[in-house]
């Protein structure tokens, strides 16, 4: 008996495992997703970067889960739509700058499994520009019984003096207001408001883009630009996370909450930082490591045990983890673009993904689509080109020897890419 007992703490100890409360309604977890805007994974030092300070996001790594393998569309409006959807763009991509009409989000999903829902941050999934104003979706209409958000219409400041709405709401700022404060302000009160209640907060962030300015942390500082200021508002996103931690503290909340910080996509072009003693470039735009690998860090005390997860994590996995989480039904879940990782949350092995596949084609008036399938090292483009990511990360030349192995593993993710369309599947006109 004694050695049994033994034997079953030593396996918590090696593995990490807990177990999960049961997912009953009255036990379900309130739900806070964080997206920062522009931040791939270099720029956190859990993950190894040495450029910028980000003790917060380290703590909830070193106490939940750590994903090194998380990616994302290369720019922002493609992971917006995959990450809310769950569905590969190639299903339901319309333009840059909107989420296609009609569009079921986790924002719906939650609400249908009874939790009070906000999106706070950034939007620009409504259409802005000439024809297209009107074309995408409104905040209103994406499941979320409140936002406050920038870039619905207009494309003002997100930062100083910021052009923001409240609840269909156009606010009058000052040139002492800095929008990601006002966002934190507003998802404070909202925990506060539902903390008896499960609730989803949706906050896809404005930091860390450009324009690259000063924050409330340094605005002392006279002519602060490019790299500098960047590191500062890498700073404050972190600062950020830290503040709302820190309230589910207050609230006595933090121990029910899953909360989750990933990267919309790689980081401004721009910038240079350093990753395990080597140069990163920011690859934003480009469908290389950089441009789509990014942090994941899911944290939820008591839950789940701190872990490092190798396996693959693409964005078409948020809509059904968040699913299975809060005993709500995947809107989509008949296409199987994407699968749960909340396995892997709770100790266990699960089925980790072999491949990941990518249709990525911001605007789809101009060019061809950039279709890829991959998996931990070797990446196969449509047209044939095969790389091995982790000799040759920025892709520098495709991979010309063939051998039994490599033509083994280039008709897997030929198969991977022959299970999705070979196109987009909707109109791309807006």
């Amino acid at each position: 008996m004694l050695k049994a007992t033994l034997t079953f703490c030593s396996m918590i100890a090696c593995y990490g495992i807990l177990a999960l409360p049961s997912m009953a309604a009255d036990r379900r977890p309130n739900i806070i997703l964080l997206m920062a805007d522009d931040m791939g994974y270099e720029c956190l030092s859990c993950n190894g970067g040495e450029s910028y300070v980000t003790p917060h996001l380290d703590q909830l790594a070193a106490k939940g889960v750590r994903f090194t393998n998380c990616h994302s569309q290369p720019v922002c409006t493609p992971s917006r739509c995959k990450i809310m959807t769950g569905l590969s763009n190639v299903r339901n991509y319309v333009d840059f700058g909107l989420l296609k009409q009609g569009s079921r989000t986790f924002g719906h999903m939650l609400q249908d499994a009874g939790y009070q829902t906000a999106i706070i941050g950034k939007w620009q999934l409504y259409g802005r520009e000439g024809n297209k104003i009107g074309k995408g979706t409104h905040p209103r209409d994406s499941g979320f019984h409140e936002y406050f958000l920038w870039q619905i219409e207009g494309r003002g400041s997100r930062y100083w003096k910021p052009d923001l709405e409240r609840n269909g709401k156009v606010l009058e700022t000052t040139d002492a207001d800095y929008g990601p404060d006002m966002f934190v302000d507003y998802a404070k009160d909202f925990m506060a408001r539902n903390r008896d209640q499960p609730f989803f907060l949706y906050y896809p962030m404005v930091l860390p883009h450009s324009p690259f300015v000063e924050t409330p942390a340094n605005k002392q500082r006279d002519g602060i630009k490019g790299h500098d200021a960047f590191a500062g508002m890498v700073s404050y996103t972190d600062d950020i996370v830290g503040r709302l931690v820190s309230h589910m503290k207050e609230l006595n909340i933090q121990q029910n909450t899953l909360f989750l910080f990933a990267g919309d996509n790689g980081t401004n072009r721009s910038i240079s930082s350093i990753l395990d003693g080597k140069p990163i470039q920011g690859g934003k735009g480009l469908t290389i490591d950089s441009g789509t690998h990014v942090p994941l860090i899911v944290n939820w005390p008591g839950t789940i045990a701190p872990a490092v997860c190798q396996d693959l994590v693409d964005f078409s996995d948020f809509v059904p983890t968040l699913a299975e989480i809060s005993s709500g039904t995947h809107p989509y879940a008949e296409l199987a673009d994407g699968q749960s990782f909340l396995p892997q949350l709770k100790g266990q092995k699960g089925s980790p993904r072999s491949w990941i596949y990518c249709f990525y084609h911001s605007n789809p008036k101009k060019g061809t689509a950039k279709i890829f399938a991959r998996n931990h090292r070797w990446k196969l483009y449509a047209d044939g080109n095969l790389f091995d990511v982790q000799a040759d990360p920025d892709e520098s030349a495709p991979v010309v020897t063939e051998s039994d192995e490599l033509k083994q593993i280039r008709l897997q993710l030929r198969t991977a890419l022959d299970s999705k369309p070979s196109q987009l599947a909707v109109d791309a006109t807006p």
